[in-house]
């Protein structure tokens, strides 16, 4: 998928990808429609929704990180281009979109992961770094031998300690 077509929640969760240092979980809500994230942001949690590509208070997370922004708004055409450094971006980008804050977004997300990224898998996840792992029930899948049993097993009724 190319970063110059990501719009609405691809745009969101790939932003949110790239948040790494911020978000510990993305999540999916409202019928997989909208990205939901946990995360520390400068001391403040984050714990909801996450909609940079509709919201300035969201995007303001990528704002925040811009070293160097060259904007210029092309109104005749209705987009905005961008060129921005970013802290912990690998190199200089170029973002365009219909709005300046997805042109920057879409900037950003380049920055941290090239001109493609892969499609969007909608379950939820825990980043380490730029990896993504998926997050399941604990124990999910999980035979009865593997869950710890320090004195018994599970349902041995056994008399109170002494």
């Amino acid at each position: 998928m190319n970063v110059a077509d990501l719009n609405g929640m691809d745009l969101d969760y790939w932003v949110a990808r790239s948040l790494h240092d911020f978000v510990r979980e993305i999540h999916f809500t409202d019928g997989g429609q909208t990205v939901s994230i946990r995360g520390e942001e400068r001391g403040r949690p984050w714990d909801g929704r996450f909609t940079p590509s509709t919201s300035w208070e969201a995007a303001a997370t990528v704002l925040e990180r811009t070293q160097r922004l060259e904007v210029r708004e092309h109104v005749n055409r209705q987009q905005a281009h961008c060129v921005a450094d970013f802290e912990g971006g690998h190199r200089t980008a170029e973002g365009r979109g219909d709005s300046l804050r997805v042109a920057v977004l879409r900037a950003f997300v380049t920055s941290r992961f090239g001109d493609t990224v892969e499609d969007v898998l909608q379950q939820s996840q825990a980043l380490d770094g730029l990896k993504a792992e998926l997050i399941s029930e604990v124990t999910a899948g999980m035979s009865p031998e593997d869950i710890p049993t320090p004195d018994g097993q599970i349902g041995d009724i056994q008399s109170a300690p002494r």
